[in-house]
């Protein structure tokens, strides 16, 4: 069930496209020269969509840009993201997501772990809220976060998302011999609901 959160985004000056990917279309918004949004189709924290501004279609360079690179990556031809982009929330939230970049493509760590980070183990809940917040599907890496053990935990683009991103990179980094790509595109109702991985990721620090 989506879950509408505060807009985060100013219609006056957002402009947004969908692109078509393996795992789902994506919505990207962008706000003057950095993209500020991407989302799943039903995604569970989606900000009020009025916010997004004007529909545009192919033509405008930052949001083209961003979508030939989020294909790539989702293709395994790309691991990092050059196209500039933009987390707007509080202070705090900024922080996480700023932590959440710096997790290394291939590598996981938990809530617990972030909280901890803070000084504040028992944040833990507090930093998963953050966390399902973040603006910046698969840019930003929340899906490097799973729970405790290295179980899937929720998704804003379901589980079944999270497993493809997680076994992607696990994949191409060498820790499973299992290529998701022989098994996505599934089914939307298999990439939101699905909530068990086959890569046996070991969770990071």
């Amino acid at each position: 069930m989506t879950t509408m959160i505060l807009n985060r985004h100013d219609a006056a000056t957002s402009r947004h496209t969908t692109i078509t990917t393996r795992i789902g279309d994506l919505t990207l918004v962008a706000d003057g020269g950095a993209i500020t949004g991407i989302y799943f189709p039903g995604h569970w924290t989606l900000p009020d969509a009025t916010g997004f501004g004007t529909h545009v279609g192919q033509g405008d360079p930052l949001l083209d840009a961003m979508g030939e690179e989020l294909v790539a990556y989702l293709e395994g031809e790309l691991r990092t993201f050059a196209t500039p982009h933009r987390a707007d929330g509080s202070d705090l939230e900024r922080a996480v997501w700023a932590d959440l970049e710096r997790i290394d493509y291939g590598a996981t760590t938990t809530y617990g772990r972030l909280a901890a980070a803070y000084g504040k183990p028992g944040m833990a809940q507090a930093i998963g809220h953050i966390v399902g917040a973040n603006p910046l599907s698969i840019v930003i890496p929340c899906h490097r976060v799973v729970g405790a053990g290295g179980s899937l935990t929720g998704y804003a683009g379901g589980l079944g998302r999270k497993r493809y991103l997680l076994d992607l990179e696990a994949y191409l980094t060498g820790q499973t011999l299992i290529d998701p790509r022989d098994w996505a595109p599934q089914a939307e109702s298999a990439l939101v609901m699905s909530s068990t991985s086959s890569s046996g990721l070991v969770v990071g620090a």
